[in-house]
């Protein structure tokens, strides 16, 4: 996509926000089942908003940070393609986590645990760092203009090799020229 001159569209931004919200909370859940699935009876909101689930203390509580920690590099990869912007990689990013920290606030209170805010803050600065540095990198790709090259190179071709026509025909022209002005000049 080509970024000419900005333009503030407000349900754009809406929209990237809520889809980058939703796909985060759907990898989260993904590796949520695959970490913790087989560790408890069944997953609930718990393991996804309450601050006390997230611990160093059990295994269980270790696959939830584990969980959130990679949740946060697919969202890098989720940037990506719905931001496409690495000026903006920082601002989608915080926008995820505050939307996050209000939901958990809403469902279990204020995170009073270090570890919530530590992994949350690791996730942030993983989502932002990654999602930019993916940016710049398609952001600097050179742009393949290899058919538009052929063309004009085989255009370019061809009007060398018109011109060189051109050229050897006005030269024989002229050599034509001379030796019959030449040839007429011996017999007067």
């Amino acid at each position: 996509m080509f970024y000419g001159a900005i333009v503030w569209d407000p349900w754009l931004i809406v929209a990237q926000i809520v889809c980058l919200q939703c796909l985060y909370y759907l990898t989260l859940g993904l590796f949520m089942s695959i970490l913790i699935g087989t560790r408890v009876s069944r997953i609930s909101l718990v393991y996804f908003f309450d601050y006390s689930t997230m611990t160093t203390a059990t295994v269980t509580g270790w696959c939830v940070v584990g969980s959130f920690l990679l949740s946060s590099i697919a969202g890098a990869g989720y940037i990506l393609y719905l931001v496409e912007r690495a000026k903006k990689c920082l601002d989608f990013s915080a926008t995820l986590y505050i939307i996050h920290l209000i939901l958990c606030i809403l469902y279990g209170g204020w995170p009073s645990s270090i570890t919530w805010w530590i992994v949350n803050g690791i996730g942030l600065a993983v989502m932002a760092l990654l999602g930019e540095w993916l940016c710049i990198r398609r952001e600097l790709r050179e742009i393949p203009i290899a058919r538009y090259r052929s063309i004009y190179q085989n255009k370019h071709c061809w009007v060398e090799s018109s011109e060189a026509f051109l050229l050897s025909f006005s030269f024989y022209s002229i050599r034509r020229n001379s030796t019959e002005s030449s040839d007429n000049g011996k017999t007067g």
